[in-house]
């Protein structure tokens, strides 16, 4: 049998997916969740081979689940938004299904599932498309001992490098997270945030001065009292944002 879980916030859209799963005698539905802290407890409980996940939900996006998994399963993602999901999805989830649709287009997505877990390859890994994602949504999901917390980006004050992690600071205080530098820079608003040395990105709303340190060097000191080292490239970039 292929475990399969189904994640949505809309009853109606979740009893179709259950309703159209039902041709397919192969697939076993273990849960129906409807919310995403729900359907992250299933999937570490169960561990699926696929499932059915919405985009939108409240309390954490579909993105931002999948983001918390170290393994994700496979992903067919069911959604009634067609601006950036549908685009960043077409190659990198298995599939999606825009709401609503059809048992044709249903049966499509099957197929397409059950070639990849036919190969005996389900649930390959797209850490990167998934993560990039969830941060389009302005928000970073990080593990707190055994919770989770969702920090908007416009709370940090300034990210820092930590070997393969991010120090995320906030006024609340500091959260570690498994990323890479260039990827965060990547991912962040070049006019909210400017990468002022190799190990620190930081707010430009969050800046109250610059200061001379030493030669061809600078610090940035912040509203909040901190002072960061900021590199010769790093005060050209923030000479450039600035306007100075």
């Amino acid at each position: 049998m292929i475990k399969t879980i189904i994640i949505d916030d809309e009853p109606l859209a979740a009893g179709i997916v259950k309703e159209y799963l039902d041709s397919f005698p192969q697939f076993q539905v273990l849960e129906v969740c409807y919310d995403g802290f729900q359907g992250l407890k299933a999937i570490q409980i169960h561990q699926p081979d696929l499932i059915f996940l919405d985009v939108q939900m409240p309390k954490i996006t579909g993105f931002e689940l999948l983001e918390l998994l170290e393994n994700p399963p496979s992903v067919i993602f069911t959604t009634a938004f067609d601006h950036y999901a549908l685009k960043a999805f077409d190659a990198k989830a298995l599939d999606y299904l825009l709401k609503p649709f059809s048992q044709t287009r249903f049966q499509q997505a099957i197929d397409r599932f059950l070639v990849q877990f036919n190969q005996g390859n389900p649930g390959e890994s797209k850490e990167d498309e998934i993560q990039f994602l969830a941060e389009k949504s302005n928000r970073l999901v990080v593990r707190v001992k055994n919770e989770i917390k969702i920090i908007p980006v416009q709370e940090v004050n300034y990210f820092e490098a930590e070997d393969d992690y991010i120090s995320i600071h906030t006024h609340e205080g500091k959260f570690l997270k498994k990323m890479t530098m260039k990827h965060l820079e990547e991912s962040l608003d070049p006019v909210k945030f400017a990468r002022i040395h190799r190990s620190f990105i930081i707010s430009l709303s969050g800046i109250s001065g610059i200061e001379p340190y030493e030669r061809d060097t600078y610090l940035v000191k912040l509203k909040n009292g901190q002072k960061l080292p900021v590199s010769k490239t790093g005060y050209a970039r923030l000479r450039q944002v600035l306007g100075l």
